[in-house]
């Protein structure tokens, strides 16, 4: 496998670990035609994912103390969505550093943004194991979280209204919201809802009202709808 370290420079920050960085590039067509000595990124991915949102959440929290929680969701998802991630990763030039098929590649695949939105949130899980929690704020904070001024000057729409919006221009039909469990006291109860689009589940969330599951399982929609773009 060929070194391709040059997105290092990019991002300001040199890897202890070259083969994590590596891993971090490695889409799981690549196993195919090289073998699985390596791995691919989808691990990395999993948890780069997980801390993403955790550190824009708690960046909005602190920077927005007077807003409701449906505000912070909307900007939290317009942050985090396949579409900016992918934009993300177009400016630093990251499709030409990812190791994958030739199938892949031949389909487009450096520069399809599901992809390119999954091989940042790898990258983010890399920099955490090889670098820290306070490294992938700093690279969190530089790359993502500066788009807020962008994403927050114009009227915001809750995911719901902006999962309902997509699916009816794609001609179907408003999104269904169907719930699956109400677990717990009346004064404290737990709803978990997952949203319908022509036949398929898109999201599910959970929440301690019914609007606050719906919004959970709409963001979680958007994140897979945004994967076919």
């Amino acid at each position: 496998m060929k070194s391709k370290l040059g997105i290092e420079e990019r991002i300001g920050l040199t890897f202890k670990d070259k083969r994590l960085l590596q891993k971090s590039l490695t889409h799981r067509s690549y196993l195919n035609e090289r073998g699985k000595a390596l791995g691919s990124n989808e691990r990395l991915e999993f948890l780069g994912d997980a801390i993403l949102e955790f550190v824009v959440s708690e960046h909005i929290f602190q920077r927005f103390p007077d807003q409701e929680e449906g505000y912070l969701t909307a900007v939290r998802s317009k942050l985090v969505n396949t579409i900016s991630l992918a934009a993300t990763a177009r400016e630093l030039r990251i499709g030409g550093e990812i190791y994958m098929s030739r199938g892949e590649e031949s389909g487009g695949g450096k520069d399809r943004s599901g992809l390119l939105a999954d091989t940042v949130e790898a990258l983010i899980g890399a920099i955490f194991i090889d670098q820290g929690i306070e490294k992938v704020k700093e690279f969190i904070t530089r790359f993502i979280i500066v788009k807020i001024p962008e994403v927050t000057k114009n009227p915001l729409k809750d995911p719901k209204s902006r999962l309902q919006e997509l699916a009816q221009a794609a001609g179907f039909r408003s999104p269904s919201y169907r719930t699956l469990s109400q677990k717990g006291p009346d004064h404290e109860r737990n709803f978990t809802i997952e949203v319908w689009i022509k036949n398929k589940v898109y999201g599910q969330g959970s929440g301690l009202s019914k609007q606050i599951a719906q919004q959970k399982a709409a963001e979680e929609a958007l994140k897979e709808w945004n994967k076919g773009t």
